[in-house]
């Protein structure tokens, strides 16, 4: 009778450890329907890439990248300014007009003149007169037109604002592809920590009911005090792992939130991961031209060294001579009045000629030439960093691949095993020690293929970034 109860409680803790593994899928198939993988994943990203604060802050240097591009096409347009100026002035120069030192001598001899014919002196004395050189009072109000005819300057200005704002498009699509592969590798870590509880879960069940067990057998007298200590230990281990497991899958559940910019308790999506991870992909030096092809990093550096180009011009440039038109209209005087007498209109044609600044011009173009070196070097050392990224990439999912078959036998093996003890443990033919350590070898074997699985879904994200593989969902709210 006792047998009997024993052979029931065994088949009971095979049971349980097969509904841990069904958690997972890799006993059986999951119980509750769960999207697919790709697409929670795809909803995360799109998620992220419209929520994420590190994503908004890029969209606002593309923004203040396009707002100087259209500061410096604004030049191509004349400037239209209202001056205004009203001024009291006391004491200054002042400008002497000697004009009756000049007249008076000659109105003298023609009033002679007249007098010696009989007629009455008509030229008046004139006193010399004094004009001071500021008004006491005056205003200056005008409209004033400045429009460039010749400014070698504004169109280099122009190309060289939208190379920097095509490089900044391209930095924060390298961005939003970066976070796309953190997500992504956030959410797998929160997947393998999930079903590593799962399958903890179910280790603890069934090592508390081992325990249950072995203290009726050892009331019974059927086994030794020893081997219950043994289960009891055993369980408080598998109790130990579990909350350490649990604190992994809240800190993968807080970082994932945390690129999501949501608050950081709230509840992941489960998904049901690829079963096939197999895919064949192509050759290695195929991928390291595909990466130095596609990688917006590459394109970015490109754009800026477009850009430390025309930084060159806009210094050359600076040595011309520059060409354009003046209009001032307005009114002047000593007090607000528009009519003849105030109003005034001036039309220029201003040529200007920088012929010395003190090297400052040599200086700009000299600091503009350091720099597109600077960025030939960083092309350089840009794509040996993209090579080595798509070889690590590529060496670990082919690495992880591999040992998905490997934990898959194992996994394999180690149900066999437990199966085996399980019977001969009914018959009583291996004793407590040799059970708990194949049930111990099942579960290290269950999640070290729950975790191999995971580590290629990674894996594949990393090599899916390094390539820039893979299209990037497009979200009109997130401008990507």
């Amino acid at each position: 009778m006792a047998r009997r109860s024993r052979r029931k409680a065994i088949r009971d803790h095979v049971a349980l450890l097969g509904v841990a593994c069904a958690l997972f899928g890799l006993g059986a198939q999951p119980a509750l329907a769960q999207a697919p993988f790709d697409q929670v994943i795809d909803r995360y990203v799109r998620e992220g890439l419209r929520s994420n604060l590190a994503m908004q802050s890029e969209t606002l240097e593309v923004e203040k990248a396009a707002e100087a591009l259209a500061e410096a096409r604004a030049r191509f347009f004349p400037e239209i300014t209202l001056e205004g100026r009203y001024s009291r002035a006391e004491g200054g120069r002042e400008i002497g007009i000697p004009l009756g030192t000049a007249l008076n001598p000659v109105y003298a001899t023609l009033n002679e003149m007249l007098v010696a014919e009989g007629l009455d002196p008509r030229f008046p004395q004139v006193r010399d007169q004094a004009v001071p050189f500021l008004r006491e009072r005056e205003q200056d109000t005008r409209l004033v037109v400045r429009q460039p005819i010749f400014a070698p300057a504004i169109p280099a200005a122009v190309r060289a604002q939208r190379a920097l704002l095509d490089a900044s498009s391209y930095r924060r699509m390298a961005i939003a592809r970066a976070l796309r592969r953190d997500i992504t590798v956030a959410y797998v870590d929160w997947l393998k920590a999930h079903d590593s509880v799962a399958i903890v879960a179910a280790s603890e069940t069934l090592l508390r009911e081992n325990v249950r067990v072995n203290e009726s057998l050892y009331e019974n007298g059927k086994i030794t005090e020893d081997q219950v200590l043994r289960a009891r230990a055993e369980l408080l281990a598998v109790e130990q792992q579990k909350r350490e497991v649990e604190n992994l899958a809240r800190q993968a559940r807080s970082y994932l939130n945390f690129l999501l910019n949501r608050d950081l308790t709230m509840p992941i999506e489960p998904s049901a991961p690829p079963v096939t991870t197999s895919e064949r992909d192509a050759a290695l030096e195929q991928l390291w031209a595909s990466a130095l092809t596609r990688r917006p990093e590459v394109a970015q550096v490109e754009e800026l060294r477009e850009a430390s180009e025309e930084q060159i011009r806009i210094a050359r440039h600076r040595k011309w001579p520059t060409l354009s038109i003046g209009l001032d209209a307005g009114t002047q005087g000593e007090t607000y009045r528009v009519g003849d007498g105030y109003n005034f209109g001036v039309a220029s044609l201003v040529f200007t000629w920088r012929l010395f600044d003190g090297g400052a011009d040599s200086a700009r173009i000299a600091q503009a030439r350091a720099a597109q070196r600077q960025l030939v070097l960083r092309e350089e050392e840009l794509a040996q960093q993209i090579r080595l990224e798509v070889q690590q990439a590529y060496d670990r999912l082919q690495t992880a691949r591999a040992s998905l078959a490997t934990a898959q036998a194992r996994a394999d093996a180690a149900r066999a095993a437990f199966r085996i003890a399980s019977r001969k443990r009914d018959e009583g033919v291996i004793n407590q020690v040799e059970f708990i350590d194949a049930r111990s070898t099942l579960t290290s074997a269950e999640l070290n293929l729950a975790i191999t699985r995971f580590d290629v879904l990674a894996r594949r994200a990393e090599l899916e970034y390094a390539t820039s593989d893979g299209e990037l969902p497009i979200d009109p709210t997130s401008g990507v």
